[in-house]
């Protein structure tokens, strides 16, 4: 385990990894990421030390000003600590890889953030177990998850317990890795998005119901795209697929010609 002097701030809902083989593995999947690692909410270096051995500069985000100072004076000259809150820091503009141990309470607000942010590759996060699962579309995509799919890929590396962290929390951790897809499987994001968020607050019973009723299908057409596609009439938004909501998408700009 990596020694921690204190568990962390109750008010900036700090809880810092301390199981090695899960650091191990975040470290693992960071490497395959490309150029500077920019860490968000670096505690007292748990994940902070052992990136610095990947030989690659790091900005490590901190929002805690005496833990920020304490790790600066532990690290080296390729770890630059930077005492900010990690949802106001200014991203690079220039490819890199995200790295964060994220407070549970401030994970959507996180992925909100980065997921607008236009140069990173690889992002590799601890989120909540349950979070990390619907970001991956295990058990049925959230609606965030769904207006972001065509641009990255979500996968959940592993399941953290809770004893893993310190103060140990009421629920479990997951190790969520989020890729940019080399081609977007949509062009239009705005529109994109905006159609998402019709179909997920849509009125009906049912993707056979709720589709026609965005104004962006007819009622055939979307009966037609749902047979294809092997999706039952009652099916709901959360079960489609990253592939479903492109093709979907297609579907609905023909059906406006």
């Amino acid at each position: 385990m990596y020694p921690h002097p204190t568990g962390g701030r109750h008010e900036l809902g700090q809880n810092f990894l301390t199981d090695r083989a899960t650091i191990a593995a975040i470290c693992a999947a960071a490497g395959n990421g490309p150029g500077a690692i920019v860490e968000l909410g670096s505690g007292d270096g748990a994940l902070t030390l052992p990136l610095s051995r990947l030989g690659r500069p790091i900005t490590a985000v901190e929002l805690d000003r005496r833990r920020a100072d304490r790790l600066d004076r532990r690290t080296g000259e390729d770890v630059t600590v930077v005492h900010g809150d990690l949802l106001r820091h200014e991203l690079p503009r220039v490819p890199h890889t995200i790295v964060g141990n994220i407070p549970f309470h401030l994970t959507t607000a996180t992925l909100r953030r980065i997921l607008g942010q236009s140069h990173w590759h690889t992002a590799v996060l601890v989120v909540q177990w349950e979070v990390a699962r619907r970001r991956a579309g295990i058990g049925g995509a959230s609606q965030l998850t769904a207006a972001w799919w065509p641009w990255y890929d979500f996968e959940v590396l592993s399941r953290v317990p809770a004893r893993a962290f310190r103060p140990v929390p009421s629920v479990d951790g997951g190790v969520l890795a989020i890729t940019r897809r080399a081609e977007p499987l949509v062009r239009e994001r705005a529109r994109y998005q905006d159609f998402v968020r019709q179909v997920f607050t849509g009125r009906g019973h049912g993707l056979g119901q709720i589709l026609p009723r965005t104004g962006r299908i007819g009622r055939a057409d979307a009966a037609t795209w749902l047979r294809a596609n092997g999706i039952r009439a009652d099916a709901l938004p959360k079960q489609l697929t990253a592939e479903h909501w492109a093709s979907l998408w297609t579907v609905t700009a023909l059906s406006r010609r």
